[in-house]
């Protein structure tokens, strides 16, 4: 019997560790086909003829290179249907949220608003390398739990979104990392020390414009609080 071709796309690093730590351990039970970039995925798409597609991070949209009767599932660091769209997680802790979610939901026409087939929370404290240990745990949980589930029973069905609790936000720019001098009179310490890790590397970190026109870039910062 053939094994099933599961198509794995992924270009961050988080990305690409859930991925490749899922799929070694099933390389006897799916015949896995991974994709590291947009690149790549637009070399190799029209052969790949895959049965079930995982889209982990993804931030390209997906049309017709993909049948429309093959499942094609996403994980999105956000408690969807909350947070769709770009820059999820940096969104979120600008916003001075507590916690996120991995979600896995089957896409659809709509930006990240198709089915969730499964969603687990996760704490946004700490800097940012450290969120993005939590989200590459979790992430590998509920794939894994997911292949199983394929695999056991060759169907996926979802639960839909709640449509009244649905909220969106754009990709961010570079230049709204900059931190004004009329911010640190508007917002609290918690407030700018949040933004500043929230576009830790890989991000466009953030920065303040100095009296000659260069750019400050802030790495890390501390409150009052933490110092103590």
């Amino acid at each position: 019997m053939a094994k099933p071709r599961i198509l794995f796309c992924g270009y961050r690093k988080w990305a690409l560790d859930i991925i490749n730590a899922i799929a070694a351990p099933y390389k006897d039970k799916i015949d896995a086909v991974i994709i590291k970039s947009k690149d790549e995925y637009d070399e190799k798409i029209k052969d790949a003829k895959p049965e079930l597609a995982f889209f982990i991070g993804w931030s390209w949209i997906i049309k017709d290179e993909i049948p429309r009767n093959v499942k094609k599932i996403c994980l999105h660091p956000s408690p969807l249907p909350r947070y769709r769209g770009g820059s999820p997680l940096q969104h979120q802790i600008i916003n001075g949220e507590k916690d996120s979610a991995v979600t896995y939901f089957i896409m659809d026409d709509a930006i990240d608003a198709g089915p969730i087939l499964w969603q687990q929370p996760f704490s946004l404290d700490g800097e940012l390398d450290e969120v993005f240990g939590r989200l590459t745990e979790l992430g590998k949980k509920g794939l894994k739990d997911i292949l199983d589930k394929y695999l056991a029973t060759g169907k996926l069905d979802g639960k839909k979104q709640d449509e009244s609790e649905a909220t969106s936000y754009k990709r961010r720019t570079p230049k709204e990392s900059e931190i004004k001098t009329e911010d640190f009179k508007n917002f609290t310490s918690r407030q700018i020390y949040d933004k500043i890790r929230a576009l830790q590397d890989p991000y466009p970190n953030a920065f303040v414009v100095c009296k000659d026109g260069t750019k400050l870039y802030l790495q890390k910062a501390k409150t009052e609080e933490e110092k103590e």
